[in-house]
């Protein structure tokens, strides 16, 4: 379900006719041929890089469910990162903010 709504969006389609595009070069040969190898190589770099994280997250959560005190650290290092990046994120003065006074 979730490939084929990920083959669904549009942004996907705009970025590979947008993007792929200035990369293909007509004196080279078929240009659709270009285009095809182009979209495949990036397909096969993005499954790739996608199993490798997956492969170490698998890792890592075994790792952490052996060791409930790793486990009890791992969440309070997160939970003490994440409470900080809401509070800067709630002090801090952007830009639009600033340009609005």
């Amino acid at each position: 379900m979730s490939l084929l709504t990920c083959l669904l969006k549009p942004k996907v389609a705009i970025l590979y006719i947008s993007l792929l595009p200035q990369f293909v070069d007509p004196e080279r040969g078929h240009v659709a041929l270009q285009g095809l190898l182009l979209g495949l190589t990036q397909i096969a770099v993005g499954v790739a890089g996608n199993a490798f994280f997956i492969v170490i997250a698998g890792s890592v959560a075994g790792f952490f469910g052996k060791h409930p005190l790793w486990q009890r650290l791992h969440r309070y290092v997160t939970g003490t990162a994440l409470a900080g990046f809401a509070v800067r994120i709630a002090t801090e003065r952007t830009s639009a903010a600033v340009a609005l006074r």
